[in-house]
């Protein structure tokens, strides 16, 4: 897939499915269903000419074993016949999906002009794809890494310096959360990662790591003065826990979701050159957001380029 499209270009399909009017809000819900081993998801997505259906194991047990903790396939079919077309890894879909999205998301909210100071918390695939993804969009001044393991650590810092950024390992101190333009979750913390009240007015807070109501990267403080955006109200009020912990609390209201990444991307963004407080993009993953990066490997791959 790497060969087939860069992280560019798997935004820019992203974006192209939302100018062509796909509303995210329409989308079907993911289904998922307990195993013994973890959690089965069914994650299926429809436009006119393209449909297609992820089916992923999230399996927490398997990075001891040297396994992926993402697991699955998608299978793209054709839209008016719902012929099979392509099968496709759901993991490495996912790894590049997922970063596509959040990049996305930073071309219209964090800051042009300047380089950015990064921190990263995380090191697995996503916190990989991340560095790579934000690179597509933004230029780095520097790059601090966190996760629970110290080797891992070392090796994205070091992958980091062999694509030219500046980058250390660090702890997530105080100083580097207060001195970050740019601060990506890409965990599987199930509590906040850092205090919020540290993060910077203007600076930009994605988190990306649960879809599930009770965990959450980020806390309250930080999500009660931040001007938040989604992928859609509707699936982050199902599955955030960054917002719907907050909201349990009685911290904030449904409302207080400041837009989406439709809104983002066509131009509807209230808070546009008003970057007075912190910025918090939460994704919990969508079909849509599959489907649509599925659909560009396959075009790359068969040189169509056809309706979505």
């Amino acid at each position: 897939m790497a060969r087939l499209i860069t992280p560019a270009a798997a935004v820019d399909a992203l974006a192209g499915a939302l100018r062509a009017g796909l509303d995210p809000e329409a989308c079907p819900q993911r289904t998922g269903v307990p195993v013994p081993a973890g959690e089965l998801l069914l994650m299926p997505a429809a436009t006119g000419a393209y449909a297609g259906v992820k089916v992923a194991g999230v399996a927490p047990a398997n990075p001891a074993r040297g396994l992926p903790r993402i697991t699955g396939s998608y299978l793209l079919l054709d839209g008016p016949t719902l012929s099979p077309l392509a099968l496709l890894d759901g993991a490495a879909l996912t790894a590049l999906r997922t970063p596509a999205v959040s990049a996305l998301a930073l071309r219209h909210l964090a800051p042009e002009g300047r380089p950015l100071r990064l921190l990263l918390f995380g090191s697995g695939p996503q916190a990989y794809g991340h560095l790579e993804a934000v690179l597509a969009v933004r230029e780095l001044a520097g790059a601090v890494v966190v996760a629970r393991g110290a080797e891992g650590a070392a090796r994205l810092a070091a992958h980091a310096r062999s694509l030219g950024v500046a980058a250390r390992t660090g702890t997530g101190t105080a100083e580097e959360v207060a001195g970050a333009d740019l601060i990506l979750c890409c965990t599987t913390a199930r509590e906040p990662l850092f205090d919020g009240r540290l993060v910077a007015p203007g600076a930009v807070v994605v988190a990306v790591g649960s879809h599930e109501p009770d965990a959450r990267e980020t806390d309250t403080a930080l999500v009660r003065r931040a001007a938040v955006y989604v992928e859609s109200r509707a699936a982050a009020l199902r599955e955030a826990g960054d917002l719907l912990v907050p909201e349990a609390e009685g911290a904030i209201g449904p409302g207080h979701i400041s837009g989406t990444l439709a809104d983002l991307v066509r131009g509807r963004d209230p808070l546009t050159g008003r970057p007075s407080c912190p910025q918090l993009f939460k994704s919990v993953g969508m079909a849509w957001e599959d489907l649509a990066v599925a659909v560009a490997i396959y075009r790359a791959a068969t040189g169509d380029s056809g309706e979505t």
